[in-house]
């Protein structure tokens, strides 16, 4: 272990791999700024640029752009409301909040500050559980990944800070438009209402700029001719540090969500987006104080932020040592490790330990470029939120017709972003939540997919779900939780009958 790595280090801080690593980081952290223009456009676009280079440098500098854009993806979930991936999403509900109440810098210190322990924690795991937590992942089969899902939707359904019915029927809606397109198995069209675009579906960040950003701008639609901004946020050492005791606040949160995400993110799929959703659950309902939620607690940033973090690291243990990509970008970076001829798979340790290890330690490294890098741009990120809404508001609109543009270069996506948006403005002033709805939308065709191979392989038997055993526990879990709804429900509508009685006999 100590032999692998100094070779690691040796590999990572060459002043080769040190610079591409760098480069990767600077156009990851610009990227994501961006709305809508996430790690997988901008691996897309500069994947190329790889083929004359060495593979420990191309792996570091498409790693680093990854990560990168988290980063960047950050701020403007935070300081604009604009989520450019559905991981960042929950970011929005109380880093936004936070934003508006002149604390952006702290918000976005506390972010950066949990990804950075996110990925140390990853890191480690990665380090000293890569073997152990293959094998994890060898365990879920169809009937596991649906129990899963299922009870990341229901901890989205808690997500919502008014009623439990409410963010239940977000999650009824997120499934409803999540299936919207070609069906995998038929190759039938669904809910196209014979329009040839809806065929593939809806993007994800179509659905995400519409209910965040889009909706965002009509809500202050009246304050735009008015002159005022969205914070008078004063870009001092004061404004970015964190205020007193945040930090001790945020480290439990940043903790579990950390843990939580290094093991989530080894597993094919949504792993980051479920591991900040179900942390942000976590934190809710550990929390004396859940009320504070979804009105800038900073435990809301913290968990999410570190969970999505840990869990982009551990999403390269099964791509390295199983050559199975969990999601898109894991299977570019498939793609270009196979580009330098290099096959990924057990034998990778063993036959490229420069290249394994060097990666690694480039993780540590990478993060730390980005942490330097961002810190003394926390000002200019607050400094947005000076800008008038007649200003902000048309660049908004404009940056979000250009991200979502850029998807699938068609004009339906801008179009149906708009419709989306006017959705979402209705769903909020009727107090709908839009995360529980997102992530709805982001689990519903992989639960279904799920749920109908395991039947198929059941031959039919619902009973699969709940004799294997990893899924048994979820769905054990998810029975509590419904039982509990149910009885804290029934309990205080009787409390309420007691009440109205005893006040009629007065």
């Amino acid at each position: 272990m100590l032999d692998n790595l100094i070779l690691g280090i040796t590999t990572a801080f060459s002043l080769h791999n040190l610079l591409y690593s760098f480069l990767g980081v600077f156009v990851g952290n610009l990227i994501g700024v961006l709305p809508g223009i996430g790690a997988l456009a901008a691996i897309s676009m500069l994947l190329p640029l790889t083929y004359t280079l060495e593979p420990a440098a191309a792996l570091m500098m498409l790693a680093g752009i990854y990560y990168g854009t988290s980063f960047g993806g950050a701020a403007t979930s935070i300081l604009l409301n604009l989520p450019g991936t559905a991981s960042h999403a929950v970011v929005c509900v109380d880093g936004n909040p936070m934003a508006k109440q002149g604390r952006g810098g702290s918000a976005l210190f506390i972010a950066m500050f949990a990804s950075f322990i996110g990925v140390m924690t990853g890191i480690v795991l990665m380090l000293f559980f890569s073997p152990m937590l293959t094998d994890v992942a060898f365990l879920f089969g169809p009937a596991e990944y649906f129990s899963l899902m299922a009870l990341g939707l229901l901890a989205a359904a808690t997500l919502s800070t008014g009623s439990p019915v409410k963010g239940i029927a977000s999650v009824v809606i997120g499934l409803a438009i999540g299936v919207i397109g070609t069906d995998v198995n038929s190759g039938v069209a669904r809910f196209d209402f014979g329009i040839p675009e809806l065929q593939d579906g809806i993007a994800l960040v179509t659905l995400a700029m519409g209910l965040f950003g889009i909706t965002d701008v009509l809500a202050n639609a009246g304050k735009i001719g008015q002159g005022s901004v969205i914070s008078e946020s004063k870009i001092t050492g004061s404004a970015i540090r964190p205020a007193k005791g945040e930090i001790k606040q945020s480290m439990p949160a940043i903790g579990r969500g950390s843990v939580l995400g290094g093991v989530l993110g080894i597993l094919p799929g949504a792993g980051g987006t479920i591991a900040s959703f179900m942390s942000y659950a976590i934190e809710k309902k550990s929390s004396k104080t859940p009320q504070r939620f979804g009105k800038g607690a900073i435990e809301g940033v913290a968990g999410p932020e570190a969970a999505n973090s840990s869990a982009a690291i551990t999403a390269f243990i099964p791509t390295l040592t199983l050559g199975i990509p969990g999601d898109a970008v894991m299977a570019l970076m498939l793609g270009a490790l196979m580009i330098q001829n290099i096959q990924p798979g057990p034998q990778m340790m063993v036959e490229h330990p420069e290249l394994f290890w060097g990666l690694l330690i480039s993780f540590a490294t990478g993060n730390l470029l980005l942490l330097i890098l961002n810190i003394p741009l926390i000002g200019v990120w607050v400094k947005l939120l000076s800008v008038p809404y007649r200003l902000i508001y048309p660049t908004v609109l404009f940056l979000i017709s250009i991200g979502v543009y850029s998807t699938n270069n068609n004009l339906f996506d801008v179009v149906a972003v708009l419709v989306i948006g006017m959705f979402g403005y209705l769903l909020a002033r009727l107090k709908f939540q839009p995360a529980p709805l997102l992530l709805g939308f982001v689990l519903g065709p992989m639960l279904e997919e799920n749920f109908r191979r395991a039947l198929l392989l059941s031959r039919g038997d619902m009973s699969t779900f709940m004799t294997r055993p990893i899924s048994s526990v979820c769905m054990s879990i998810i029975f509590v939780i419904i039982a509990f709804i149910v009885y804290k429900r029934v309990k205080s509508t009787v409390a309420g009958g007691s009440a109205k009685a005893l006040r009629a006999s007065e």
